[in-house]
């Protein structure tokens, strides 16, 4: 369903939440369809149901549920009559501002923190339009009224449906302005806190709920890749006479670091990305050993006092507590790359139009919006032409908040000229995988006479940049001499994160480290 079947879905007597041109808007269903410009948070049907879009992706954790969950409490809607669908793409309108910036990204845990004061205001928005057509329609003040869910309520015990007022409700534009004080406290939440079974179970318990994976279109065919076996790496020939004479092959596609082979089913596609020879360029990665850098190589550049080096964290003087301790501890860890291993296989369903100058995008993706900007940079597209269709996702675990397999699948359908879904191979997927970085970490403290920590030195060697940098900084410990330190070693190596990237083997070797100290002081 797109943005204009959304808003007629309800019929010319609802209303909706929206985004005309940059201001937010209230507006009837009917108005909404005609505007060039239109995006909805919520819509109100007269026979009482709400529609809700949920920007979180749902991967199993629960946001597509929690998000509208949200909006739903503040405006006190029937949560039984509330109904959920996925947001369009379009980070400008449904996205949340993090660090200065617009994103829509779901990562870090963080779903909930982001929307939450967004969310609660837009609902607040909704029921104050709805008293207000309430009391207009009574003729009695706003202010003597009050909302359950479901319903306004004036003080004889009166009560009007929601779907009443969205029948004959007109809008203030722009929509009433909403004050802190105006929102519910904690002790008014109705479902924020409570019990509240996910929404997206049901559906993945009887097969209904739709992966990209299950998408099919008419007149589809199908693709996978074999990508470089080198990180950085760029076919410069292959067979392609002999697999292109193979059964169910359509044809072969170049990609930046791959070859392509469109097929009429999946199967065939397999069968003809094993027979594939390709040459391929030197990679950036090329010679790399994983084994020897994370043994010899970081321990060297440890040791190196040449060595490019980023101060993360200096306070005080950890020089002067190192050379006047009673007694000092050093450790070192070292922590290898790791595997995102989602159990649903990278994949996505790609569609030109006959035009060829817009395309639509099944995925299911931590990040709609840097997926669909990936997928009209491959394509040399405005934003504007590529329309993505948010599915439910098979684990993400962060390797999902880039679009990179989707990019690929807008290629090939550009290439066959016909729709795609594309699949990754297993073993593409960890061989030309995305994982968290490798790296060497020395620890060392400095204990006065009585015992007290006064010291603190801690270097990560690897490659990564800030994904070997979280969680490093023991904010938590308070220490008066602190050098805190990162060495980055290149390698070519394609890098992402990874559930709580650096935390994970960061705060386990500070954690390690205490305890390591601890036993030593009985």
């Amino acid at each position: 369903m797109d943005r204009r079947q959304f808003l007629k879905a309800g019929g010319a007597l609802s209303f909706a939440i929206a985004i005309a041109g940059d201001r937010l808007e209230l507006m009837s269903s009917a108005q909404a369809a005609t505007a060039q410009k239109i995006n909805a948070w919520v819509s109100i049907h007269p026979d009482g149901t709400v529609t809700i879009l949920s920007a979180g992706a749902e991967m199993g954790q629960g946001s597509m549920t929690s998000l509208p969950l949200i909006l739903a409490d503040e405006m006190d809607a029937d949560w039984s009559k509330v109904k959920i669908e996925f947001a369009p793409a379009e980070v400008e309108i449904y996205g949340y501002t993090f660090q200065n910036a617009k994103g829509m990204a779901i990562v870090g845990s963080r779903a909930v923190m982001l929307y939450f004061n967004q969310l609660r205001t837009a609902g607040a928005q909704v029921r104050k339009v709805l008293v207000a057509n309430a009391a207009q329609k009574w003729g009695v003040d706003p202010a003597s009224l009050k909302t359950e869910p479901g319903f306004v309520i004036d003080a004889s015990g009166r009560r009007m449906g929601y779907g009443e007022i969205a029948s004959f409700a007109t809008v203030p534009s722009p929509l009433p302005s909403v004050d802190k004080s105006e929102l519910k406290t904690k002790d008014q939440y109705r479902y924020i806190g409570k019990p509240t079974a996910r929404r997206d179970i049901p559906s993945k318990v009887n097969g209904s709920a739709q992966y990209a994976m299950d998408v099919q279109l008419p007149g589809m065919v199908y693709a996978t890749v074999r990508h470089t076996p080198v990180h950085g790496a760029a076919p410069e020939s292959w067979n392609e006479a002999k697999v292109k004479s193979m059964k169910g092959v359509i044809r072969t596609v170049k990609l930046p670091d791959g070859v392509a082979v469109i097929a009429t089913s999946l199967p065939h596609a397999m069968a003809a990305r094993q027979a594939l020879q390709v040459k391929w360029t030197k990679g950036a990665a090329a010679g790399f050993n994983s084994d020897v850098a994370l043994e010899k190589m970081y321990e060297q550049v440890h040791a190196d006092p040449s060595a490019k080096t980023q101060v993360l964290q200096a306070n005080g003087d950890a020089k002067a507590a190192f050379s006047s301790a009673a007694k000092t501890h050093k450790a070192e860890f070292r922590s290898d790359y790791g595997y995102h291993a989602q159990m649903e296989p990278l994949n996505a369903v790609a569609r030109l139009n006959e035009a060829g100058n817009h395309i639509e995008v099944w995925e299911g993706t931590q990040d709609p919006a840097s997926s669909r900007t990936a997928i009209a940079q491959a394509l040399g597209f405005k934003e504007e032409q590529v329309t993505l269709h948010q599915c439910y996702l098979g684990g993400g675990f962060g390797r999902r908040s880039l679009g990179d397999y989707s990019a690929e699948a807008a290629r090939i359908a550009k290439e066959a000229k016909r729709p795609v879904k594309l699949v990754w191979t297993r073993e593409d997927d960890l061989q030309y995988g995305m994982f968290r970085p490798q790296s060497f970490q020395c620890l060392q403290a400095a204990q006065d006479a009585t015992g007290k920590v006064t010291g603190w030195s801690h270097c990560v060697v690897g490659d990564g940049g800030v994904l070997l940098q979280t969680g490093i900084r023991p904010t938590y410990y308070q220490i008066a001499n602190t050098h805190i330190e990162s060495r980055g070693t290149p390698h070519g190596i394609r890098l992402k994160h990874w559930r709580g990237v650096g935390h994970v083997f960061n705060v386990f070797a500070i954690e390690s480290f205490v305890d390591q100290m601890a036993a030593d002081a009985k």
